[in-house]
């Protein structure tokens, strides 16, 4: 079991709740990590959390998450589509603990550039349309590994 799984939330996810609630509802970032931390707690893991809007603030989650051997759930918004340099950091956490790509809305069933991931192929698991219960998802999921 790892010592920490780091929930990692990118651009435009602080917004949660405000932004668009047609697509990604109205439960805010901090309302998540609240539900984190409480179902980390029954599952007897640690759970931390970054959020940053900065591409690369996020690529230096990845490496210290690397560092400390720790697993991931990365919401990359609009990274996810664009960011070959947060798919190379993220390489490393692959090669260890491993992570999981988490994407609130269906990226499948929306505008045909968001069908396409640079990390999705280096994932454990993706995650998209189950709204905020992916995150969830994911992380009983990395607990159980």
């Amino acid at each position: 079991m790892t010592s920490t799984i780091r929930v990692i939330n990118g651009p435009n996810l602080d917004r949660l709740g405000k932004r668009q609630p047609e697509i990604y509802g109205r439960t805010t970032l901090r309302d998540v990590e609240d539900d984190l931390r409480a179902l980390a707690e029954d599952l007897r893991v640690a759970v931390d959390f970054v959020q940053s809007n900065h591409e690369g603030e996020l690529i230096e989650a990845v490496h210290e998450s690397a560092d400390k051997g720790d697993a991931v759930i990365i919401n990359p918004g609009g990274f996810t589509h664009t960011s070959v340099a947060l798919r190379d950091a993220l390489a490393e956490i692959a090669e260890g603990e491993g992570f999981v790509e988490v994407h609130i809305s269906n990226v499948h069933g929306r505008e045909e550039f968001r069908h396409h991931s640079y990390l999705s192929p280096i994932a454990l698991g993706v995650i998209a349309g189950l709204g905020v219960e992916g995150y969830r998802s994911a992380l009983r999921f990395l607990a159980g590994r």
